[in-house]
């Protein structure tokens, strides 16, 4: 099992950024690829970006791609969302999530970070 917690939430103003973080503790952070999704108040959970164990491929959803950046930093058992140009309908509880590399599921996942982006 992996430990997540997350940081880096706040509130911020339309165009703004904010870096989220997500430390791990428990197994090899490396053998592992991560996940970023979010939760708006009424809405269900919904992928946000993801980066494999080697941190050589990533993926985004749709409504982020140009805008967040997804990184890991496997010596510091870290993970990162980069969000930029950030907009209202970004706000939503961040939760970062990991599952065994290449699995294609997420396994262990973190409290979460609240992202308040206001117009």
């Amino acid at each position: 099992q992996v430990q997540l917690v997350e940081s880096g939430g706040g509130l911020v103003q339309a165009g703004g950024s904010l870096r989220l973080s997500c430390a791990a503790s428990g197994r090899t952070f490396s053998s592992y690829d991560m996940g970023w999704f979010r939760q708006a108040p009424g809405k269900e959970r919904e992928f946000v970006a993801a980066i494999t164990w080697s941190g050589n491929s990533t993926y985004y959803a749709d409504s982020v791609k140009g805008r967040f950046t997804i990184s890991r930093d496997n010596a510091k058992n870290t993970a990162y969302l980069q969000m930029n140009s950030l907009k209202p309908e970004d706000t939503a509880g961040y939760y970062c999530a990991s599952g065994v590399a290449g699995a294609n599921e997420y396994d262990d996942w973190g409290q979460g970070t609240q992202v308040t982006v206001s117009s």
